[in-house]
């Protein structure tokens, strides 16, 4: 096989492709690396060199395999995207052409599942209050309005890889737990323990609300000025999914009653902006787009990525395969 890995040089093609995954590539292949540094391919330069590749390893803002790369792309059978969401990446033409699409997205979904109820956890309990009372000399904050997620009533807006996942850490906390989406049956969702709801109720009623959805034309802007002013009192509000599904300045002015909490980890501009008001609430954790995939989740991607390359070439399904149907409904970059 040839491999084409389309990450330019550097740090982060280096965080991938680890001499342990090279190595792995190299017992089944010959690679041909991207020559650029830092810069992942163009079209014209995925075109120039796409031509007897039997796999495309894409990386994030690499150019879209769409027609006139084809065109070029004589041997191309795998197209194994090394980020999570395709939908920036891949084409129609692409799968009408029989190439198979694989992605991290079901590592990375894990790892952000796990992210969020970090976050989550961590604002229940306010780890970082405690943590910087100690800190500074200091003991236990009074008066104590530390909370746990035993028990309590969570609400699941949007479903996909990482909101199943999520679903299924929650299990132990025995929560009475909400979901709304239209991509989930009432039996998916009783497997669960779950029920479907609308986002009204969500917003409405629940103790805690992560938001799950990809970000389209659809769902941009989807969670109202309505929906945030809804929020009970104590709630909390983690968002790891996108910022512009949010009503950016709606969010900052129900923010700023202190009416409830909230986990941030995404931005209408990254970086924050250091004069951003978001800075000064302290009802709200503010994380950098960090809840996943962690760094070392990266070369596992690429491991699996060689593991599920080999599957498909013996005719088998598996876990990072990406029909089209489900790559229309990923964020876009």
């Amino acid at each position: 096989m040839r491999f084409l890995i389309s990450m330019g040089d550097g740090p982060n093609r280096d965080s991938f492709f680890t001499p342990r995954a090279v190595a792995e590539l190299e017992r089944h292949g010959e690679i041909i690396w991207n020559p650029a540094r830092g810069d992942a391919m163009t079209k014209e330069a995925l075109i120039e060199q796409i031509r007897d590749v039997d796999v495309l390893f894409s990386g994030w803002e690499t150019a879209r395999v769409d027609a006139d790369v084809l065109r070029a792309a004589n041997r191309l059978k795998i197209h194994a995207h090394t980020g999570g969401s395709v939908a920036s990446y891949v084409s129609r033409e692409e799968y009408d052409a029989g190439i198979v699409v694989l992605s991290g997205n079901d590592l990375y979904a894990r790892s952000v599942a796990e992210g969020c109820l970090c976050y989550t956890l961590c604002a229940l309990r306010r780890i970082y209050d405690f943590m910087d009372s100690v800190k500074c000399g200091g003991w236990k904050p009074q008066p104590d309005h530390s909370s746990g997620l035993i028990g309590r009533k969570v609400g699941i807006v949007g479903y996909g890889a990482i909101a199943r996942y999520y679903m299924q850490l929650l299990q132990w906390f025995r929560p009475e737990l909400l979901i709304a989406s239209n991509h989930i049956t009432d039996e998916e969702a009783a497997r669960f323990g779950a029920r479907r709801a609308t986002r009204e109720e969500i917003f409405s009623t629940c103790d805690i609300i992560s938001l799950h959805s990809a970000l389209n034309e659809t769902t941009r802007g989807s969670i109202t000025r309505e929906l945030l002013h809804a929020i009970r009192p104590g709630a909390l509000f983690v968002n790891t999914a996108r910022a512009a599904l949010v009503n950016e300045q709606a969010l900052y002015e129900e923010l700023k009653t202190g009416r409830f909490g909230a986990v941030l980890d995404v931005y209408h501009q990254e970086p924050l902006a250091p004069d951003n008001i978001l800075r000064t609430l302290p009802n709200v954790m503010l994380m950098p787009h960090a809840a996943g995939p962690t760094y070392d989740m990266r070369e596992q991607v690429v491991l699996q990525l060689m593991k599920d390359v080999l599957a498909v070439q013996r005719g088998e399904t598996c876990s990072s395969m990406i029909p089209f149907e489900y790559a229309v409904r990923m964020t876009v970059s």
